[in-house]
């Protein structure tokens, strides 16, 4: 048999043996019913998690105390008059003993026929240490909280599929531990980076997650409609960049906004269009401060999340307690490639990337350069300071006092992509207005990534906004740090529907 009609004979076998014990559960949940059983009650006894039984074995068992817990079978052994489960519950797993003796018969009955792998139940009674050692609690009564009607898969076999993984995530977390520690590290990841900028004074804010204008990155946007204004509105592409350098007019001097960005583009390991960012915003700062503060932030999330500065990603070997080296965008490309970026030509250009083999999107020398960057970062491992940008593709960017046609930005690059990007935020209205003249210019000739202009923020920096650097950095970093595609360090990825009307 040929290896795609094995894979289709399994998923056949797979559906029929699923379709087969759901009949069969659901047979049992009438059983229960007519037991005068409630299989989904809402009230739950619960004295302790099996973590802290299992901390305190000795104590409990010394005083025979008879203790509540809860949680979902995750095994079920039956040996005459005795019957032997795991009980797991989210801090851990437990066995759990019962007896035709302790329960009674017509209970053990209960327990053997009807109750099954999967479901919530609530147990209560004495710890005991089983002939082999085993820390276990022997039931003296169960009560059910909710029958599963559907099996759980096999955690060695069952879930091999990454889009059904994601898909059914929930069985993923379950019965992968693995997995699961992952989003307890995404949570710690994200509690020290707030706990790094409010220590070091840094107002947390909200800003719009709809607006009229998407500013603050060059992206694809996502578009609705708002009804009771009725006009379009868009989804954000970065985190408040614009609202946040309005609070630096207000008179604020240090904020930051962790939260959800919105990009109507393409996924790939690295990429997804629903993400979390964080990004802050310093008034009196430049981009020589800002490298120094995101080094330090960086140092300090791999050190309390996960007790090191060494990574390897994507098979690149990285230390970030090491020196972070300064690279110069127009001298790396001028290296690598052979181009000029400030001084070719747009042919030129599309010559060397139609050389490279590197496909390219929108033929204008904004887009062109940015790829052909985009082509020499892959194999720079870093930790790195890209600077010294072309103005063209900074719109936000205050250009450099001693050359014009660069600008003062950086951008932190690790195992071959940006993982960070900041600058001195351009504070000046009238440069600022003719670098969204030049976007609307690309939009006009059909440039989907180009920045949309916004014209009150103009009116802002009019009323006048203090030197300010700003930075921003996302869950790719988290990414990364795990050596993980981003998909993977997601909860619930977005899927396409698996039943359609």
């Amino acid at each position: 048999m040929s290896e795609e009609k094995n894979s289709q004979a399994i998923e056949a076998e797979s559906k029929i043996n699923t379709a087969s014990e759901r009949e069969n559960r659901l047979r049992k949940l009438e059983e229960l019913k007519k037991l005068g059983t409630n299989p989904y009650p809402a009230k739950v006894e619960r004295d302790s998690t099996n973590l802290e039984v299992l901390n305190n074995f000795e104590k409990l068992e010394s005083e025979a105390k008879t203790i509540n817990l809860v949680g979902r079978l995750r095994a079920k052994r039956a040996h005459g008059n005795l019957a032997f489960s795991n009980l797991q519950d989210e801090s851990a797993t437990i066995q759990i003993a019962f007896s035709k003796k302790e329960l009674g018969v017509d209970e053990f009955k209960k327990f053997i026929k009807l109750v099954d792998v999967g479901d919530f139940i609530q147990v209560r009674g004495k710890v005991f240490l089983t002939h082999k050692g085993e820390k276990s609690l022997m039931v003296e009564s169960f009560k059910i909280l909710g029958k599963a009607l559907r099996p759980i898969p096999d955690s060695w076999y069952g879930l091999k599929d990454s889009e059904d993984r994601y898909r059914r995530r929930y069985l993923d977390l379950l019965i992968n531990e693995e997995v699961r520690d992952i989003f307890y590290k995404r949570a710690k990841f994200w509690e020290v980076a707030r706990s790094f900028m409010k220590r070091n004074g840094f107002f947390e804010v909200e800003t719009p997650t709809l607006e009229t204008t998407t500013g603050g990155a060059e992206a694809n946007p996502f578009k609705t409609h708002h009804n009771d204004f009725d006009l379009p509105v868009y989804l954000r592409i970065s985190v408040g960049e614009l609202w946040q350098k309005r609070l630096m007019a207000a008179g604020y001097e240090k904020v930051f906004e962790i939260g959800r960005v919105y990009r109507n583009e393409g996924s790939s390991p690295d990429h997804l269009q629903e993400f979390t960012n964080l990004e802050f915003y310093w008034a009196y700062a430049d981009y020589e401060k800002g490298m120094t503060l995101a080094q330090e932030l960086y140092r300090e999330i791999a050190q309390k999340v996960f007790g090191r500065t060494k990574f390897t990603t994507k098979g690149f070997e990285y230390d970030l307690a090491g020196e972070w080296k300064r690279i110069d965008y127009r001298e790396e490309v001028l290296r690598q490639t052979g181009i000029d970026v400030l001084k070719a030509t747009e042919t030129e250009m599309r010559a060397k990337l139609d050389e490279l083999g590197v496909k390219y999107e929108g033929d204008n020398r904004e887009r062109l350069t940015d790829t052909l960057w985009k082509y020499c970062r892959k194999g720079i491992a870093g930790p790195v300071f890209l600077i010294n940008h072309p103005k063209l593709v900074s719109p936000l960017a205050k250009a450099k006092e001693d050359n014009p046609k660069l600008t003062e930005r950086f951008q932190i690059i690790i195992a071959g992509s940006e993982i960070g990007n900041g600058f001195s935020e351009l504070n000046d209205p009238i440069d600022q207005a003719e670098r969204f003249k030049l976007q609307q210019e690309l939009i006009d000739r059909g440039d989907k990534e180009a920045m949309m202009p916004d014209w009150e923020f103009v009116e802002m920096l009019e009323h006048g906004m203090p030197p300010t650097c700003g930075f921003g950095f996302g869950e790719r970093l988290f990414a990364f740090f795990c050596d993980k595609p981003v998909r993977e360090t997601t909860l619930f990825p977005l899927m396409k529907p698996k039943f359609e009307d």
